[in-house]
This record gives C-alpha cells, structure tokens and sequence, in this order.
C-alpha cells in the first residue's frame, strides 16, 4: 500500500470515528419531534392560564361588576385601610427581621464549622414543613393567658395573642426560611478565603462584610427579601388563628376578605381581593428584575 493511500485510509477512518462520536453525543434533531413539543407547549399555557390568568380575570370582573364607584368605596372603607396598613407593616417587619436573621445564620452556617451546624440549617427550615394554621395554635398556647409565658406577660401588661404584635410574630415565623435559603448557598460557595486574607491585612468584620462579603450576596439577598414579602402579603393560616378577627385591629387584608365573602359581600371581597393582586403583580415585576440583574 503507498504512502498516499495509507494517509487517505487514515483520514477515512478518523473521520468515520468523529463522525461516530457525534451521532452517540448530539441526540437526533427531529427525535422528539415538533408535534410532542406543541402538545407540551399548550398543555403549559393550558395550565397556567387556568390556573393563574383565568383567576385573575374573575377577580379583577367581580371587583368592577357593580362599577367603579363601589370598587372604590370597597377599597377606601375604613375597615380596608386599617387591613391594608397592618399587612404591610407585618410584611415590613417580617422582611426586616429575617434578612438580619438571614445575614447572621448563613454568615455562620457557611463560614463556620462546629457540632450540630446540620441541625441548626434544618431547624431553620421547619416553617417550610409545619402547617401555618399548627403554628398560630403553637403561638397561643406559647403566649396566651394560659400558655408557657402567659402569666408573665400578663404580669407585665405585654398582649401578644389577639393584638398586633401577634400577628407580627405569626408572619415572622411563617417567612423565617427564605432570606436564609437565598443566601447560604451563595456565601457557602464564595467560600471564606477573602474574608481570611482581609483579616489577615488588618480589616475589622464590618469592613470585612461591607467590602468583600456584601457584594457577592447583594442580589440574592434582594431576591430573598422579596420572597419574604410576597409570602407575609398573603399569610393567612397563623395570623388567622393568633389574630382572632378583630376587625379594624387585627385583621390582615386575606382576612378582612374572608370576613367580606362570609357576610355575602362578593363585590368588596373582591375589590380588596384586587389589591393583593396589584401588590403580587408589583412583586413579580421586581422578582423578575431582581432575577435578570443575577445573571
């Protein structure tokens, strides 16, 4: 066999080999077909319609059903506002608590190893796992006039069940998790090697945080925060038990539209039904955001 023919066997053989290599790693185009990704593709926007789009087309038809006179009589009821400044103040206070608790537990869970880290990281996670409405009875017999502290509180005039600060507490259990479930994961793969190297050049902890630490987390902790606010907008299970319905005290606006619906009172149910539509549309818009500036 001459030289040339060798070379040109040689060519032939490694080009059958790629070539072999190629149909095992690239699947076939048109295996799965264009027809099954159609039918994946409405059975998707099927889905989300009914279960997202439609619901919103009702909400937002019932609430201007009897016009926009008595949608807006519905939405500046005395009643309403007082509901609406209590859900956002326990939305306020449930995003402040838990990105402070958020920070220092991933902080400590990923920069620290010691005995029972495991089981503090799951702990974290039990309002994940717990029902709302167990958690609420938890806080009474907690904090009610019979429970643990009850006679302490009562001892010191503090009324936790059945007042605000309740209802505050029931929302920051309930939203405890996301801040956390946001940051550990980013702060445990950053690691703590800059954070070492800065210490070892003289930097305190805050300019440690501030400089090195907070940049990586900045979105994520964003994003986290406003996971928290969209679940504390929308708690109803353990502010329901805690709250006792007191209309105009401790009634959250989930509550005060069960309270509409139960009196037959459709078309202001589901005008204050809107604004938790327009406050999640809101929060979606800056998840949205927040997400696109992660990437």
């Amino acid at each position: 066999m001459s030289k040339k023919t060798a070379r040109t066997y040689e060519q032939d053989t490694v080009g059958d080999g790629i070539n072999s290599i190629r149909k095992v790693i690239e699947p076939p185009r048109e295996a799965s077909g264009h027809g099954m990704k159609y039918i994946l593709i409405g059975v998707s926007a099927l889905f989300l319609f009914l279960m997202l789009v439609l619901p919103l087309i009702v909400v937002i038809s019932n609430a201007l059903r009897e016009g926009w006179d008595a949608y807006m009589e519905a939405v500046l009821d005395e009643y309403t506002q007082k509901a609406l400044k209590l859900t956002l103040a326990a939305a306020l206070c449930a995003a402040a608590a838990n990105t402070v608790f958020g920070i220092f537990a991933s902080y400590l869970l990923s920069k620290y190893y010691f005995r029972g880290r495991q089981l503090l990281a799951t702990l974290i996670d039990i309002p994940f796992s717990i029902s709302p409405v167990i958690a609420g009875l938890l806080f009474i017999l907690t904090f009610g006039n019979v429970g643990w502290m009850g006679a302490f509180l009562k001892a010191n005039g503090i009324k936790i069940v059945f007042a605000v600060p309740g209802v505050i507490l029931a929302t920051i259990f309930v939203t405890l998790p996301f801040v956390f479930r946001e940051l550990f994961p980013v702060m445990n793969a950053q690691g703590k090697d800059e954070e070492e190297a800065a210490a070892l050049m003289g930097a305190g902890g805050f300019a440690i945080f501030r400089r090195i630490t907070f940049p990586h987390i900045k979105w994520a902790l964003l994003y986290g925060v406003i996971l928290c606010t969209a679940r504390a907008l929308g708690e109803f299970g353990a502010v329901s038990v805690i709250s006792g319905h007191l209309r105009g005290k401790t009634n959250t606006l989930p509550l005060h539209v069960e309270i509409l619906y139960n009196e037959f009172n459709t078309t202001a149910a589901f005008a204050v039904s809107s604004i938790l539509v327009v406050l999640a549309v809101l929060i979606l818009i800056a998840r949205n955001i927040v997400e696109w500036k992660r990437k």
